[in-house]
């Protein structure tokens, strides 16, 4: 289980994405370690800045998809439930198809805080951005969607 509050599939993960960013960008998670979470995102229209290359913002969205869901796994649900504070991500290399997987690790899991590193590579397996998030960890239920918007 490592650094998870339960055990967590893939299937869980990607539930918890519908009707939002994550599906509409078809970041689907792919693998759960012991103290790490991957998911991947295409290359395409969808992601694409105008000169057909992954927009970096695209690459903001997985990684701080990642971080967060993976804060929220080491938290139980019940009592907590994290969001995005800060978000750093430096571009290192371009990609112009395929798909892209990030992986993201926690740097600390604190009580009030916690900081996520999240790399993303291409098919090829190049470095094309490393990100540094910082979440807050609040007491609490987590939000719910508003009324006649988002998901019931």
């Amino acid at each position: 289980m490592g650094i998870w509050f339960r055990p967590y599939t893939v299937a869980e993960l990607d539930q918890q994405s519908r009707d939002s960013m994550s599906e509409y960008l078809d970041i689907r998670f792919s693998e759960i370690g012991p103290d790490y979470l991957r998911a991947t995102m295409p290359v395409d229209a969808r992601t694409w800045q105008p000169f057909g290359l992954l927009h970096g913002g695209a690459s903001a969205t997985l990684a701080e998809t990642l971080g967060s869901v993976g804060a929220n796994c080491c938290v139980d649900p019940d009592r907590y439930y994290c969001v995005g504070q800060e978000l750093n991500a430096n571009h290192l290399r371009s990609a112009r198809s395929g798909r892209v997987t990030g992986t993201a690790r926690p740097i600390h899991v604190g009580k009030r805080s916690q900081v996520w590193d999240i790399r993303i590579d291409d098919d090829g397996g190049r470095l094309t951005c490393v990100s540094r998030l910082t979440l807050a960890v609040i007491e609490g239920t987590r939000p719910r969607f508003p009324a006649g918007g988002g998901r019931p």
